[in-house]
């Protein structure tokens, strides 16, 4: 049986998450979901008698009815299993740490970028920009997939779609690389809490002022793309060039995160699974939707959300919390809870049903990025396996020191140039 010190020592612990392989993180997992299920994990000094902390929701039900319930369990008091500090929450406080009614105003108005006919629509900016990076990829036939394929198809599609010039591509590139991967000393070398604070702060504003400044020029001058859908539209209620900076800096961040992940932990996955690859390859298109689904769960990007208790006396099951209790949504095990899916510890690219929660469960807060993705996916490995059918991964990837994205810093591959 695992216990709330244990767990601790495993869910926070930033290096365990860092070099640990997938068949530990998975056996911790199901450990939890079959002896603890709801474990209190404590953050505070035990010498204090604290009891700040929080509890883990490691079941897949558990997990999709949180989601399903705003009302008793908001995000506008954070996402992140720690607080954070006031001044960093106003940087990048955006509609995932939103509640209603500024949630469900700000939901409506970005999400007339994100809708299924205005998707389809990009397909062909989605094809192309696909084909330009694989027309990048070096000559030797060898590289690191995500400094050179992964890291820039979403961030180029999304900087398309906003009208943002290409020459800010590697800036925007190295701050989101620095805010989602703070507690990595890769990006920030000074791990200290005040050195960290500094970088994610300066590359906040940096996003921040770039695209208030874009803001501002579609406010003037509206163009065609997404930045003047959002500020400049002449009919409904406008984001103000603040409230987009923020939303950039979600776009650009989790957004960009869940394809770049994907994408890689898929090279991966199919490289240690050939059979799996073969299959695929042999009728992309039969086999295309299912795949894509099934390294969305493989890979769960996003490893957990946090949500925080609105009143005494709120239940989830036999349990109940009282207000201001936080609880955490781990998303990386739902998506392997063995009540939910059969063998999920084999990787299927034909399973079917695949009611994975890689995007976070059904909810107000499901991710509105979640069609772009799937299409990029798609796009990407048909361009892939057409371009370099070989395409393999060489040795073991080398992972984000993160226990919030499962993210693959660097993946080195092989493929036999064209």
């Amino acid at each position: 049986m695992i216990g709330a010190d244990e767990a601790a020592d495993v869910l926070i612990n930033f290096d365990w998450w860092q070099q640990t392989d997938r068949a530990e993180r998975d056996a911790k997992f199901d450990a939890l979901r079959r002896h603890a299920g709801r474990v209190f994990v404590p953050l505070g000094d035990p010498k204090t008698g604290s009891s700040k902390g929080f509890w883990a929701l490691v079941r897949y039900e558990d997990v999709l009815e949180v989601s399903r319930r705003p009302e008793d369990f908001a995000s506008g008091e954070g996402t992140q299993i720690f607080d954070q500090p006031a001044a960093l929450r106003e940087y990048r406080g955006s509609i995932i740490d939103m509640d209603n009614p500024e949630h469900s105003r700000m939901r409506k108005i970005v999400s007339r970028g994100f809708t299924n006919k205005n998707l389809e629509s990009i397909r062909d900016l989605v094809e192309s920009t696909t084909h330009e990076i694989l027309d990048e990829m070096p000559a030797s036939g060898e590289c690191d997939f995500v400094d050179n394929f992964a890291a820039l198809l979403p961030l180029r599609i999304i900087s398309n779609m906003l009208g943002i010039p290409r020459a800010h591509e590697a800036d925007i590139l190295a701050a989101t690389n620095t805010i989602l991967g703070a507690s990595d000393a890769e990006y920030i070398p000074d791990q200290s809490g005040a050195g960290i604070g500094a970088a994610v702060t300066k590359a906040s504003e940096d996003l921040i002022q770039l695209l208030q400044s874009l803001s501002e020029e579609r406010i003037a001058e509206p163009r065609d793309d997404l930045i003047t859908m959002m500020v400049a539209a002449k009919e409904g209620d406008n984001l103000t060039p603040q409230e987009m900076a923020k939303f950039f800096i979600l776009l650009v961040g989790a957004g960009n995160e869940t394809t770049r992940n994907a994408l890689t932990h898929g090279v991966y996955a199919l490289s240690q699974h050939p059979d799996q690859r073969d299959t695929w390859m042999a009728d992309y298109r039969s086999h295309a939707r299912t795949a894509i689904e099934e390294i969305l769960r493989w890979a769960s990007p996003v490893i957990h959300m946090r949500r925080t208790v609105t009143s005494d006396g709120v239940q989830l099951g036999e349990q109940v919390f009282a207000k201001g209790d936080k609880v955490v949504l781990w998303y990386t095990s739902a998506n392997r809870d063995e009540s939910k899916f059969a063998d999920p510890y084999v990787f299927d690219i034909t399973r079917n049903p695949n009611p994975h929660l890689a995007f976070g469960a059904p909810g107000p807060h499901f991710c509105l990025g979640a069609h772009l993705a799937r299409l990029e996916l798609d796009v990407a490995f048909e361009a892939l396996f057409a371009r370099f059918p070989d395409i393999h991964a060489v040795g073991a990837p080398t992972m984000l020191r993160s226990n919030f994205v499962n993210g693959i810093k660097h993946l080195n591959v092989r493929y036999t140039p064209k």
